[in-house]
C-alpha cells in the first residue's frame, strides 16, 4: 500500500479541526502574517536552509529543525501537513518539507495537495492572526536510507551502483547557469558526471491548481529516461527542493529506493575537489534537438 503524503483541504481541515494535525506554511512571514490557513504556524526556514552533509553539517542541520519543529508543536502524536502557495511555486518547498520531516523521524508528515491555492479554491477561510502555540519536544530519530551525502555521491560515482537523477532547470543542467537564484551564485556550473535529467516540472500538471501527473504518466516519463521504479535513484538539485518535489512524484508513482542528495549543487559546486562535467552531455541530446527544430 502507498504511503500517504498528499492530503486534501476536506482531509487537513478535519484533522487540524480535531486537533490532530498542525499546518505548516513554509513562505516568507511578511506573506505568512498578511493571510495564512487558520491554526497554521510559519517555518520558513525549510525553504530556506542551505544544508551541508558532512557529519558536522548534518549534526548542525539535525538539531536546527528539532528545535524549529519542537517550537512549532509537533510531539509526534500529530500529522505534520506542510504547505506553500502551490505545488510550484517555491520549487516544491512544501515536498521538502515532507521530506525533512521524514529524515528526521517524525512519524506522521504530509503536504496539503495544491498548497494554499486548493485551500482558497475550497472557499476556505484565512486569517492574519497567529496561534498560540505550545512547545514539544521533536520526536528526532534520522532516517540515514533517504538521505545521500557528498561522500555517498563520491562512491555512487565510482561505483555506479545507483542512478544520479538531475532534476534543475534547463540551463543549469546544460552548465549555463549555476543556481535558479543567478548564474554565478555558486563558483562552478555543470552537473554530475554521468547523472540522468529530468526536469522536476515536467512531473507535473501545470492547471489552475498544480498537480502531480499521474502515476502511471509518472512511471511512463522515468522510463523514458530509462528508470524503473525498482532502480535506486538519488535525486539532486540546488538545495533539495526540487529533489523533493521529484520525490514525492516518484513515491507516489511507486518508486521505492530514493534518497536525496541534500546538500546538492550548492554543496558540490563550492567545493573544486569533487569531480564535475560541463559542456553539452550525451543524456542533453533530446533537448538539443528540439532546440535545433525549435
Amino acid at each position: 500500500m502507498t504511503e500517504k503524503i498528499l492530503y486534501s483541504v476536506e482531509e487537513a481541515n478535519a484533522l487540524a479541526s480535531a486537533g490532530k494535525a498542525v499546518l505548516i506554511d513554509i513562505r516568507d512571514s511578511d506573506k505568512y502574517e498578511t493571510e495564512h490557513i487558520p491554526g497554521a504556524v510559519n517555518v520558513s526556514d525549510i525553504f530556506y536552509y542551505l544544508a551541508e552533509t558532512t557529519d558536522s553539517g548534518l549534526d548542525t542541520m539535525h538539531q536546527t529543525f528539532a528545535e524549529l519543529f519542537g517550537n512549532v508543536g509537533l510531539d509526534g502524536q500529530k500529522t505534520a501537513i506542510v504547505y506553500e502557495d502551490a505545488l510550484n511555486t517555491q520549487y516544491g518547498g512544501s515536498c521538502r518539507g515532507y521530506w525533512l520531516l521524514k529524515y528526521l523521524g517524525y512519524p506522521a508528515a504530509g503536504i496539503l495537495d495544491g498548497g494554499l491555492r486548493a485551500w482558497e479554491e475550497a472557499g476556505m477561510p484565512l486569517t492574519s492572526e497567529a496561534p498560540t502555540v505550545t512547545p514539544a519536544t521533536f520526536p528526532l530519530n534520522p532516517q540515514r536510507d533517504l538521505l545521500a551525502t557528498r561522500d555517498d555521491m563520491l562512491e555512487i560515482l565510482a561505483n555506479g551502483d545507483a542512478i544520479l537523477l538531475d532534476n534543475r532547470d534547463q540551463d543549469e543542467w546544460l552548465g549555463e547557469s549555476s543556481s535558479p537564484y543567478g548564474k554565478d551564485f555558486v563558483p562552478r556550473k555543470g552537473r554530475l558526471p554521468g547523472a540522468v535529467w529530468l526536469e522536476w516540472y515536467e512531473f507535473m500538471d501545470d492547471g489552475e491548481v498544480p498537480a502531480f501527473k499521474t502515476p502511471e504518466a509518472i512511471r511512463e516519463l522515468a522510463a523514458s529516461r530509462g528508470i524503473a521504479p525498482d532502480d535506486p535513484i538519488v535525486i539532486y538539485c540546488f538545495k533539495g527542493a526540487r529533489a523533493s518535489n521529484t520525490f514525492v512524484a516518484l513515491r507516489q508513482a511507486g518508486f521505492s529506493n530514493l534518497r536525496i542528495y541534500l546538500g546538492s549543487w550548492n554543496e558540490w559546486a563550492k567545493d573544486p575537489a569533487l569531480p564535475i562535467e560541463s559542456g553539452s552531455p550525451g543524456a542533453a541530446a533530446p533537448l538539443l534537438k528540439q532546440r535545433l527544430a525549435g
